[in-house]
Parts: C-alpha cells; structure tokens; sequence
C-alpha cells in the first residue's frame, strides 16, 4: 500500500505525510490571517476520504491542541482577557451541548455526513464572497490612494441588554448576555463542523464586543481551547471517534504551520493574499457541493482489508478506544496539551536565544 496507512478508528486508508503537509499549509495560512483552519482543513480531511462524522472531531482535538499553544503564546505576552474569555466560554458550552444534540440527532436518522457538507458548503460560500468583495475593494483603493475612515463600533440591539459587567482588561462597561450569545453561536457551529468558530468569533469581537485589537488573537484562542476541548470529550465519549493517530499528525503539522505563519505574517501585509484565501475558500465550497451531490460512492471502498492488518500502534490505539473509552478520550486531551504547551515554550525558548544572540553581535 506504499504511502497508505489504515486508521484504526476511522477505518480507512490515509497518506499521513500529504495529510501533514495539508495540514501544515492550512496552519501557516492560520498563522499569516488570524483565523483558525477548521473550515479548510475539516473539508480536505472529506476529500482524503475521512468520514465526515470522524472528520469533524478529530479536526476539533487538532484545533486544541493549536489554540493551546497560541494562547500559551499570549499569557506569556499578557495579551488575554480571561473575563471577558470565560463569558464566552459560557455561552460556548451551552452552544456546544445543543450543537452535540443536533449531531445526534441527524447522525440517528442518518443525514449527518450530508449536514455537515451542506453546512461547509454554504459557510464557506458565505465567508469567501465576503472576503473577496473585501479583498478587492481593498486592492482598489490601494491603487487609487484611498484612505477610508470606518467606525470601529456601531450600536446593536445586543448592546442594550442588561446585567452589565466592567472589563478591566478590555476597558469595557458591557452586558455578560453579549459576549454569552456570541459564544452559544461558535460552540453550536464548532460541534457539528469541528471548527474553532474564529472566523465567527474575531468579527464579533472586533465589531460586536469592540475589544482592543492586541487582545482579540489570545481571548479568541482562550475560548477555542475550551470549546474544541468540549467538542473533543463528548465526540470521544459518545461516538469513540478520535483517532490518536490522525490527530497526532495533524497537530504536529498545524502547530509548526501556524509558528511559521505568524513569523510570515510579521514581514508581510496579508491583506494582499486576502483575496487568493477567498477564492480558494469558494472553490473548496465548491468541491464541497461536487462531492456531496455526485460523488458520493466511492468513499472507504478499502475497509474490509485492512481492519485485519493493523500494525501494532494501530492494534493498541483501537484496543484502547474499544476497551477503556474514557481513558482514550483523556489521551486525547493530554495528547493536544503536552503538544500545544510544547510547542509555546520551545517558540520562547528560540525567542530569548536569538534576542540573546542579535544582542551578543551587536
């Protein structure tokens, strides 16, 4: 089988360094726009051949594991308002509950692969349309010169709820069911498309909530950690559709992507790429429609064979998830949170070296 590999868990044949490698282009595209990578990677993970009901949490532990090291990033950098994050947080638990409900539902009657390809479809419709309206108007008034004047914070029926709350960090007087909606709106969307919901949560943020701006990255990846950590246990628990294997691979390769990423976004404007992310968001919606409507038989044609060649590894992750569930779907979680921390610290460990020596040879 060369390159292939059999997930135990999900039960087909993958090539794990194509999914690494997808998946560290997908981190450094997160890296360089700010955005989690769920949306791009969940799809490509259907594309390989993923089911989407395995597709979708194992994306999820893989975003956990990023967002754990980025926010690990800013609470050593003092950029993270855990108030206003915990309020979020709570809206996102329940969002994610009621989003788990939903999943179960139309997995017992048997439509779920085709909602949550209808649900990518439409998202990333939505999201690249506006990102290349965006884009281009972008790029035409930097070519004509013009500079536009945008109010940071418009008001909404949403600001005039009560039970306000000040925000020390954030410098905001501001009522706790706003920042509560917001995140019941990302955790219902992160639970049944296993994204972290950034691409909702960061507008909001900026626009809704009216956060100062060194803020939004680290709050924004407080919150995913406990929303795709939510969307991981229960997946785990319920359905035992984690597959260690896969997730190791993708947070490895999303992990060094978005460090990569980061340092790219540091030396380049990347409003210039906008654009190009919108397009290639509406040609995976569209590949998205293709797959669902017209090419839908010929996914996991290879399980049959090779449930019965599984190599040791394989044998011990799938004994495991079968035999001890709970303890499986901890590993996960631990899996995310040594890989994450990990990769923060070696980052600031690289950081203070090369400080140390820029200030030696000067």
């Amino acid at each position: 089988m060369n390159m292939e590999f059999f997930l135990p868990i999900a039960e087909v044949y993958v090539s794990l360094p194509l999914i690494f490698t997808l998946s560290l282009v997908v981190g450094i595209l997160s890296g360089l726009f700010g955005v989690g990578g769920g949306f791009l990677m969940t799809p490509f993970l259907i594309f390989l051949g993923v089911p989407p009901t395995y597709a979708v949490p194992n994306e999820a532990n893989n975003i956990l594991g990023t967002s754990i090291s980025g926010s690990t990033t800013h609470y050593l950098k003092g950029t993270l308002d855990y108030k206003m994050g915990l309020m979020i947080v709570a809206g996102g638990t329940v969002g994610t509950l009621l989003g788990i409900l939903t999943f179960t539902y139309f997995q017992d009657i048997g439509k779920i692969n085709i909602v949550i390809s209808l649900s990518y479809m439409y998202i990333l419709a939505i999201i690249g349309t506006m990102m290349l309206v965006q884009g281009v108007s972008e790029i035409d008034r930097a070519r004509k010169k013009i500079v536009l004047k945008q109010k940071l914070h418009s008001h909404y029926w949403i600001h005039g709820l009560p039970f306000r709350m000040r925000f020390k960090k954030s410098r905001l007087y501001e009522s706790i069911f706003t920042p509560i909606i917001i995140g019941l709106i990302v955790g219902f969307i992160a639970a049944i498309m296993g994204v972290g919901g950034a691409f909702i949560l960061v507008p909001a943020m900026i626009y809704i909530i009216g956060m100062p701006t060194k803020l939004i990255p680290g709050t924004s990846l407080f919150v995913t950690i406990f929303v795709s950590a939510i969307v991981t246990i229960l997946h785990a628990f319920n359905y035992g559709s984690i597959d260690l294997i896969l997730v190791t691979v993708l947070i490895c390769g999303s992990i060094l992507g978005v460090q990569v990423g980061q340092k790219i976004g540091e030396k380049v404007d990347s409003s210039q790429f906008k654009t190009i992310l919108a397009l290639l968001l509406l040609l995976v919606g569209i590949a998205i429609a293709y797959d669902s409507f017209f090419a839908e038989e010929i996914i996991r044609s290879t399980i049959d064979n090779g449930s019965k060649n599984l190599g040791p590894v394989s044998q011990f992750v799938k004994k495991l998830s079968d035999e001890v569930p709970v303890l499986y779907g901890l590993a996960s979680l631990v899996l995310a949170l040594v890989l994450g921390v990990g990769a923060a610290i070696i980052r600031r460990q690289f950081s203070i070296l090369r400080k140390k020596f820029t200030e030696k040879s000067k």
